[in-house]
């Protein structure tokens, strides 16, 4: 009797097709919506999943994913970057951080609004529980109001949520800090 081994896929046979969006990369086919859904990427938006363009490039880079342009053109990493980075300044920044919190095991979702970029799931618990870390991503060198810090920080306590800067050092590593009220007398 011969041994029967499972053939995985090779990495080049990507299962998620999207289409390039102008506020992210759209799933149309509902098995891969729902099991992308279901590990935490994306939002349900008429009848398809909706990537954000962070979680787009994770996935183009992770090569999971194919992406075209309205031309049915295939869009390439730095293509989909530069286009996010039309749209927004930190698009490198917010990348960075998902990437690592991603790849650290954490579900990572989009912010609340007020500044924050991300909630972030403690591992296993998304689904069943809430987001106990807010992130605030920002780059080393580049100035930060404190007067938005501290809105920001603000906000988080009223929602009984820790703020965690994620700092991108000038090599391009993320160093993480906690962040809490500082009262002086």
């Amino acid at each position: 009797m011969s041994k029967v081994e499972e053939k995985t896929p090779a990495r080049s046979e990507l299962r998620v097709k999207g289409l390039l969006a102008k506020n992210g990369v759209r799933v149309s086919e509902k098995k891969v919506a729902d099991a992308l859904s279901s590990r935490g990427y994306g939002t349900a938006e008429n009848g398809e999943l909706l990537l954000t363009f962070y979680e787009a490039l994770y996935l183009l880079d992770k090569e999971n994913i194919e992406i075209k342009d309205e031309k049915s053109e295939i869009v390439p990493f730095q293509r989909l970057l530069q286009h996010h980075k039309n749209i927004d300044e930190n698009a490198w920044v917010k990348y960075l951080t998902y990437r690592d919190l991603r790849s650290r095991g954490y579900v990572v979702r989009g912010g609340f609004g007020f500044g924050v970029d991300f909630r972030v799931y403690e591992r296993g618990g998304y689904g069943e529980e809430t987001a106990k870390h807010l992130i605030l991503s920002m780059q080393e060198g580049k100035p930060a109001s404190l007067e938005n810090l501290t809105r920001v920080l603000r906000h988080c306590q009223s929602l009984k949520k820790k703020l965690i800067l994620a700092v991108m050092n000038r090599r391009g590593e993320i160093v993480y800090y906690s962040v809490s009220q500082l009262i002086l007398k």
